[in-house]
């Protein structure tokens, strides 16, 4: 079969597979999320996600460790131009908290989101004075017991007045932890009368109101003098005078949340006066303008609730943010960050522009170095060789460079916007979401398949479409030429992060704009190599003649191509088990016996159809549910004695705080980088004799499958993808390694300990 260079695996079926991946993106991520499906490496730590056992319209989620109700308090039914009270009520079991707006060395706020009649305004959460959880040397504040979260709700003066109810929704997520954390979420509905009391709840709310820092009138400052900050108040009750008092910011990376009165922070009485000195947090960002602060005592009211008062100090003086000083970029990033999240002005702006620089150069690398992924490589190789066999037709060659180069970028413009989009709605998301998913990577294996087989000769797309539609395409290369961008971006993508880790963690950091013109670059990059070769003829030039050799080399092709089904196989099986695997694997043998079967003739090819279409129907229906099932986690449990455990936020601080570092390896079956690593570097005998010298507890975080937890700690890292490596020291910054390991740098970062 002579090869003809525009006769590309990228015809109709080609680009409807591709339009079908695409759509599993979002179907598929969403899926993962709305099932919060814990990582496979985490059972042994992480339970399983919240779960309602009621109705999606119910006003109650209950879980193993938590009773969360959606509960209103409206004493005169629904008024125009009057106020109403919303509130979540969450009933924790014992031992398990959940978290204030600043959950301090760990964890993460329970957060509300409203859907309420048009016109009603929902204001902010009016939180309760939270108590100090101590762990270690480590302070969370936090919500033991019960405790409402209430919200006040302005009803519009366009409310109809003759309506008889008015129904609320509200999808809430918190993180509820003991030793080990669980993110966990819930969607209520609540039905609210018009004209009748609501005030079933009424003793709740007046409790929590009685729970919420009194504002002071009097005025207050900080001053930063080195490590600590001289703080002054005034208007406090003249019953406080003497007192010692608690001192709680309301932003975190500020403080050092676990100082103790008499120990790490002073404080006395000038008359009405309240002055104390309080050290600053080791991973403390940029000074911000001014710091909000509850301050509280150990005394209780007697409905149990503490006596707080809340001031906002405005700050004199800036303090060297010591964790952008003392750690890793992508850390600093991160830092940033949430300084701006809440609300703060960084005091290092101009050298964002450099950070942006570096990140676009790191984007354009990384792009260049993804052509030579094995199932991106045989499509640009074939597509620079299909110049060889056209002649000198320099403008046709320019147009196609133009052409895939479009394609590359749009589409790894559209792959960021989607994600950052999602991000922006809440979803907890990093680079590489598309692989999380099992059905995507379903899809993706069989488009690789059939590619496979036709750079293998078995059929030509072209005898599978009407001759009408195929000579269009054969007469708009440039359609070709943008299809293999597409597609190049489709199964390229997750292999980014290694590459790039730093730029897509910044990126996601960034303003949209900014974040896209670092996706942007990545796409140049990746396109340069082939945009390059249509527009200087040298390279042409250089190919060897057109002959027989193209054909062999077009088939050898299929075999890099091949190769990437068999990891995507092995990934699925990560993810959904030995039964989804295998149910992948005779699937793809069922759709290339269909393949050859439409190369046959006559009555034979629709007799071989027909029963290789039922097979693969009953397949579809007998076992399909196995590709999306999650794997059963007997294996991955952790065992006492394994080297390497499952990972947790909370395990990490309480190994901390009893002293002993921790390494974690942020890692996914469908990251070959990961692997990589995995089975050089960190199996090296040098870096397991490193590690056990200094007594380094191992964890894993596996994040094959979407994990909000294992996502939430990469984006305090300041990345957004795998592989992270990160050694955690007690009382210093995390230090976050390079993306490709040696073992020099893995054990010269733990001989630092």
């Amino acid at each position: 079969m002579a090869y003809d260079g525009k006769r590309l695996p990228l015809r109709a079926l080609i680009f409807t597979l591709f339009l079908i991946a695409l759509s599993a993106l979002w179907t598929g991520a969403n899926a993962q999320i709305k099932l919060n499906i814990g990582s496979s490496g985490n059972t042994a730590a992480m339970d399983t996600p919240a779960s309602s056992n009621s109705s999606a319209d119910s006003h109650i989620v209950t879980t193993p460790r938590v009773r969360a109700e959606l509960v209103a308090n409206a004493p005169d039914g629904i008024v125009p131009g009057n106020a109403i009270e919303l509130g979540l009520l969450i009933e924790h079991q014992p031992q398990w908290h959940t978290y204030w707006k600043n959950p301090g060395d760990s964890g993460l706020p329970t957060q509300l989101e409203w859907q309420l009649p048009p016109g009603w305004d929902a204001a902010d959460i009016a939180w309760p004075t939270p108590h100090p959880i101590r762990i270690g040397n480590l302070v969370n504040y936090g919500y033991e017991g019960k405790v409402l979260l209430p919200v006040k709700v302005q009803i519009p003066t366009t409310f109809a007045a003759d309506s008889t109810s008015a129904t609320v929704q509200l999808k809430a997520s918190w993180l509820v932890c003991r030793v080990e954390c669980i993110p966990e979420e819930g969607s209520f509905s609540l039905t609210i009368p018009a004209k009748s009391s609501t005030g079933m709840y009424a003793a709740e709310f007046a409790a929590a109101h009685a729970q919420e820092p009194i504002a002071l009138q009097g005025e207050s400052s900080a001053t930063v003098e080195g490590s600590q900050l001289q703080l002054r108040v005034s208007g406090l009750p003249a019953a406080l005078q003497n007192q010692s008092l608690q001192v709680l910011p309301e932003t975190a990376n500020t403080l050092h949340h676990a100082m103790e009165a008499g120990k790490d922070f002073t404080q006395q009485w000038d008359g009405a006066v309240w002055t104390a000195t309080v050290p600053l947090s080791d991973a403390r960002g940029d000074t911000p303008a001014e710091l909000p602060l509850v301050l509280t005592t150990a005394e209780r009211t007697a409905a149990g609730s503490a006596v707080a008062w809340r001031t906002v100090a405005p700050i004199s003086g800036q303090w060297q943010a010591a964790a952008v000083a003392q750690v890793s970029p992508e850390l600093a990033a991160a830092l940033a960050k949430n300084a701006e999240r809440q609300g703060t002005t960084p005091a290092t702006l101009p050298a964002a522009s450099g950070s942006l620089w570096l990140a676009l150069l790191g984007g354009l690398i990384g792009g260049l170095i993804l052509n030579l992924m094995p199932c991106v490589f045989p499509i640009l190789a074939i597509k620079v060789l299909g110049f060889a066999g056209h002649g000198n037709q320099l403008r046709e060659q320019r147009m196609a460079g133009l052409a895939y180069t479009a394609g590359v970028v749009l589409s790894f413009l559209a792959l960021g916007g989607l994600l950052l989009a999602l991000r922006a709605a809440g979803q907890q998301l990093g680079w590489g979401f598309q692989l999380q998913s099992p059905l995507v990577v379903a899809l993706l294996a069989t488009l690789f398949t059939v590619i496979g087989l036709n750079l293998a000769g078995l059929f030509e797309f072209g005898h599978f479409v009407p001759s009408s539609l195929a000579g269009k395409q054969a007469s708009n290369p440039l359609t070709n030429a943008f299809l293999s961008g597409v597609l190049a971006v489709a199964i390229a993508s997750p292999c980014t992060a290694p590459f790039m880790g730093a730029s897509m963690g910044l990126a996601i950091s960034m303003p949209a704009a900014q974040a896209l013109l670092i996706f942007a670059a990545l796409g140049i990059g990746m396109a340069l190599p082939y945009l390059l070769a249509s527009w200087v003829p040298a390279v042409v030039r250089w190919l060897p003649r057109p002959g027989a050799w193209m054909d062999t080399f077009r088939r050898a092709m299929a075999f890099p191509m091949f190769a990437t089904v068999v990891w995507l196989v092995w990934v699925l099986g990560q993810q959904s088990g030995i039964d989804g695997a295998a149910t992948l694997l005779a699937f793809l043998v069922l759709l290339a016996a269909l393949i050859w079967s439409l190369t046959l003739q006559g009555r034979t090819r629709w007799v071989f159809c027909i029963i290789l279409i039922a097979g693969g129907a009953y397949l579809v229906c007998a076992t399909g549910k196995n590709l999306s099932n999650p794997e059963p986690q007997i294996a991955s449990a952790a065992q006492p004695n394994a080297r390497w455990q499952p990972w947790s936020a909370a395990l990490v601080a309480e190994t901390n705080a009893a002293g002993r570092p921790v390494f974690v390896d942020f890692t996914a079956a469908w990251c070959v980088t990961c692997q990589y690593n995995k089975r050089t570097t960190l199996s090296n005998p040098e870096v397991l004799q490193a590690f056990d010298g200094k007594q380094v507890i191992l964890l894993r975080a596996d994040w094959t499958r979407q994990d909000p937890a294992i996502t939430a700690a990469l984006n305090q890292l300041g990345r957004s993808g795998v592989p992270v490596y990160v050694l955690y020291a007690p009382g210093k910054a995390p230090v976050v390694l390079s993306e490709v390991l040696s073992v020099q740098e893995v054990v010269n970062a733990v001989n630092t300990l």
